[in-house]
């Protein structure tokens, strides 16, 4: 198991490529059991969590090729289960299920276990298959889902904490093969989601409104192969941007789509910091005084959940008092004792957090709870002083492909040392 040890005090400029979207390319690749053609898939993240899926599409009998970032997979023979030892690695396995169910109407997939930022069920997932005349049973930690026919419906997928990513994904991917016309209202409208929506239209699917709370899938007899490029990753470029912004002498992010990241770019200008817009560049500067800020995470197109625990480590030495709010997850908040042994001010009042900005940081052995707490923690350790020794670093390496080796490529020294 590999620890990252940060040195702080390091000042970062130049040039970082953001990578694929792990949250675009994990469904994609799971998109793939629908057609028994090859599909090609570029621009595929290098991460456990992609390793893990590319297991699992083996495991039900695909044959899968990796090359430099380009994936691809041929599901002429399939099988429909996937046990608890290929998927327990990794929560967003179950979105095999919408595909397996599309193509071969049934599916057996070992439930995901509990996560640390708090309970994430698949209710809305089932509650949608159900509205397609599916059936499903829990046994042995398994659930299994089966239908004689699939058939168009109208459905809503709003949860308590809004819409469903993974189970618009999940539903939209059953539906394309169903019989008849499929709309889901309360939709999830991340750029992830049309990107899957993209791709599988690609494949011959009929799939309007994506990007809309409004999906309206009219089925079709079969897909086809097709081949993709993955949108670039929101997330780790939000994080990026706020390392440019805790350690930046002017940090220039290249191969971005910055209408994604609108709510993290407005953030960090009212936190006061200079922000280039040029195409599919973004490049962020001081402008001498941190601004505190006051943020609520919402679904898409607010400020994602996913970017709370970085801009805590910003805002940990932001002059003024701070209040981030979270609506998604409010158990979300495991960064927080990690940073206040770093010597950071920051209170929680449930799912708010107080965060009073200190001088100084100092350097401490942390541990990740997960993964954009890990993110934040490496963010942390940039701007504290001394040496910050982050451990179970496997958390970054799900989400964020070379970290370590792409701020060093901006002026880090962050080292990667087994523990």
């Amino acid at each position: 198991m590999d620890k990252i040890l940060v040195h702080g005090g390091a000042s970062l400029s130049g040039n970082v490529k953001i990578s694929g979207s792990k949250n675009s390319a994990l469904p994609i690749l799971a998109a793939t059991l629908l057609t028994k053609e090859p599909c090609v898939i570029h621009h595929v993240p290098d991460l456990s969590d992609i390793h893990y899926m590319l297991q699992i599409l083996s495991h039900l009998g695909a044959q899968v090729e990796r090359a430099s970032g380009v994936v691809t997979v041929q599901a002429e023979k399939i099988i429909t289960e996937a046990p608890y030892e290929i998927v327990r690695k990794m929560r967003a396995s179950v979105c095999v299920i919408g595909p397996l169910l599309g193509r071969e109407k049934e599916a057996t997939v070992s439930l995901p276990g509990g996560c640390v930022i708090g309970d994430r069920p698949i209710d809305l997932h089932l509650k949608g298959f159900e509205a397609l005349g599916a059936m499903h049973r829990i046994e042995n930690g398994n659930v299994k889902v089966f239908a004689g026919e699939l058939k168009g419906s109208s459905m809503s997928l709003r949860g308590k904490q809004g819409p469903t990513v993974l189970g618009t994904d999940n539903v939209m991917m059953a539906a394309v093969l169903a019989d008849g016309t499929t709309v889901i209202d309360s939709a999830a409208a991340e750029p992830e989601v049309v990107d899957l929506a993209n791709f599988l239209n690609k494949m011959g699917a009929k799939i309007e409104g994506a990007g809309t709370r409004r999906i309206v899938i009219e089925g079709v007899k079969e897909l086809h192969g097709a081949e993709h490029s993955v949108i670039p990753d929101r997330i780790e470029a939000g994080t990026f941007l706020v390392a440019g912004a805790i350690a930046g002498k002017g940090v220039t992010l290249k191969r971005v789509d910055p209408s994604h990241l609108t709510a993290v770019t407005d953030a960090l200008t009212r936190a006061g910091f200079l922000l280039k817009i040029e195409g599919d560049t973004i490049t962020i500067s001081p402008n001498g005084v941190w601004k505190p800020l006051e943020l609520t995470t919402n679904p898409y197109p607010d400020f994602p959940t996913d970017m709370q625990a970085q801009m805590c480590a910003l805002l940990a030495k932001t002059p003024g008092i701070s209040v981030i709010t979270e609506t998604i997850f409010p158990q979300r908040y495991m960064h927080v004792s990690e940073m206040k042994r770093m010597g950071a001010d920051i209170s929680l009042n449930g799912a708010t957090a107080v965060i009073k900005g200190v001088e100084r940081l100092s350097g401490a052995p942390v541990m990740a709870s997960d993964l954009r707490a890990s993110a934040a923690l490496v963010l942390a350790g940039l701007q504290s002083e001394g040496i910050t020794e982050v451990n179970r670093v496997y958390h970054i390496d799900r989400g964020y492909e070379l970290i370590d080796e792409k701020l060093n490529g901006l002026g880090a020294h962050i080292e990667r040392v087994k523990a």
